[in-house]
């Protein structure tokens, strides 16, 4: 099939024309939650924009297999394997085991996901399912050189490799130990950009998820499960990695280190990372105690599609600041847009050669590197256009199978208010009729209304509050 699409590619620092490994399908991985907390609006920026590029590679026409890992074993409070354990700090929090706090914020993530229109992907793996997949890893990069043994833990050996920072532009001695100034250096690494690959000797006083392992009972170091679940679901060479800005180091440095050092051979070509959500203060974050989610939007009365609309006018790689002020604007304005579609007289001809015209246009703006705000104003061209109001809706309705933002729905909510309305009056005016029959004692006349009224599957009784009907 024709390759049309441009995504700029972290690896290689430019705008690229997408080739997948194999023709017409596309492996694809998403670094999911790790699910101790409510996932914050920040953090499902890039879930709603990994969503469109799920489903532009769908409307182009490619078979996508999108895999996403859940984070259920203990996740550090920093990418330097330092920290706590945030699975257990949460369960202590809320007084619940581990496991019912990652059953929890999987549903609630999920939860947030569907409010936003966030399609589920093809496959969704806890990471406490592939224990046996971590072990095999790790005794292999032991075996081939790559990981030694050291204070009982197990380190992945940077020094081994001819380039470590190929997402970044870091060089070594730039670098701090992870990427904070105030984590203690661990005396085990031989380097300091080393990273753990399993733990037995645990940091943690109480951790709560251990397993054997070769090595002794402990658990996994986070950045080898990403590595583990794309390649059990995904084989040996996938197409694009998708994340947040804040995962290419160390984390996703490291799944390249690790990964390929596994496998011996390129493991991803594509990698596509989604800037930051600031608010005036900077980069949004649980660490700041208090943080937007979902629910406290919609508390304040705000639509979560109207959330997903304002992403959408941004593009990825660009940072995106947040306010109620800005939130209000885009309500307004969706709100515009969907009483506009809503208003369309869909039935009436569709032009196929004006369809092919303007969703060409909307396929070219996402092929543009996924400019989504440029998707949008053909929407708005489309809906200012003179053609027909059948061919304007099929484009809203085509547009929003990537768009994702519910332009449609009104249209078959707002006729069935409209005949509900209707079907009121009209009940009501017969009321009204049969009355002034029975004032006029023309019973007959009252008793053809009740029965008028039934034959149309409306029930009239009369009661000392007056007369009440019901559908039947």
């Amino acid at each position: 099939m024709e390759n049309r699409l441009q995504l700029y590619n972290t690896l290689t620092k430019r705008v690229e024309t997408f080739v997948p490994n194999v023709d017409g399908k596309v492996a694809m991985y998403t670094c999911g939650p790790t699910v101790y907390h409510f996932a914050h609006i920040g953090n499902l920026r890039s879930y709603i924009q990994e969503d469109v590029l799920e489903k532009t590679l769908r409307y182009l026409g490619y078979d996508v297999k999108r895999v996403m890992n859940i984070t259920d074993v203990g996740h550090l409070t920093d990418d330097a394997d330092a920290g706590e354990d945030k699975m257990l700090k949460g369960a202590q929090r809320e007084h619940k085991t581990v496991m019912e706090i990652a059953k929890y914020y999987t549903d609630a993530f999920f939860s947030d996901c569907a409010k936003l229109n966030i399609k589920t992907p093809d496959v969704v793996e806890p990471a406490t399912h592939c224990i046996p997949e971590f072990i095999h890893m790790i005794e292999v990069l032991l075996k081939k050189g790559y990981a030694y043994q050291a204070g009982e833990n197990v380190y992945f050996d940077t020094s081994k490799l001819k380039e470590y920072f190929v997402l970044t532009n870091h060089s070594e001695d730039s670098l701090l130990e992870g990427v904070r100034d105030d984590v203690d250096v661990d005396p085990n690494k031989k380097n300091k950009n080393d990273f753990v690959l399993w733990f037995t000797k645990s940091k943690f006083e109480d951790q709560a998820l251990k397993w054997d392992s070769p090595w002794g009972v402990g658990y996994p170091g986070w950045h080898i499960e990403c590595s583990c679940i794309s390649m059990k679901h995904l084989g040996e060479n996938m197409d694009i990695h998708c994340g947040g800005v804040d995962n290419i180091f160390p984390h996703h440095t490291n799944e390249i280190a690790q990964s390929e050092s596994y496998l011996g051979h390129k493991w991803c070509n594509y990698w596509f990372h989604v800037h930051h959500l600031n608010d005036k203060s900077g980069k949004m974050s649980k660490s700041k105690g208090d943080f937007l989610t979902v629910s406290l939007i919609e508390g304040k009365g705000y639509k979560p599609l109207v959330y997903r609309f304002f992403c959408l006018q941004s593009h990825y790689r660009k940072p995106l600041e947040f306010s109620y002020e800005v939130l209000d604007q885009m309500t307004a304005a969706y709100d515009k847009l969907v009483k506009r579609i809503a208003s369309l007289k869909k039935d009436t001809p569709v032009d196929q050669e004006a369809f092919a015209v303007y969703r060409k246009q909307f396929e070219d703006c996402l092929c543009n590197d996924i400019n989504t705000a440029s998707a949008i104003t053909v929407l708005y061209d489309v809906l200012k256009a003179d053609i027909s109001d059948g061919t304007k809706f099929a484009l809203a309705e085509s547009f929003d199978t990537v768009l994702s933002l519910g332009l449609t729905a009104a249209q078959a909510e707002e006729p069935a208010a409209e005949a509900d309305d209707e079907l009121t009056a009209f009940v009501n005016a017969k009321i009204a009729e049969r009355a002034e029959a029975k004032k006029a004692k023309d019973f007959a006349k009252a008793d053809a209304i009740r029965a008028e009224l039934l034959e149309k599957g409306i029930q009239i009784k009369d009661t000392r509050e007056g007369v009440v009907w019901e559908k039947i």
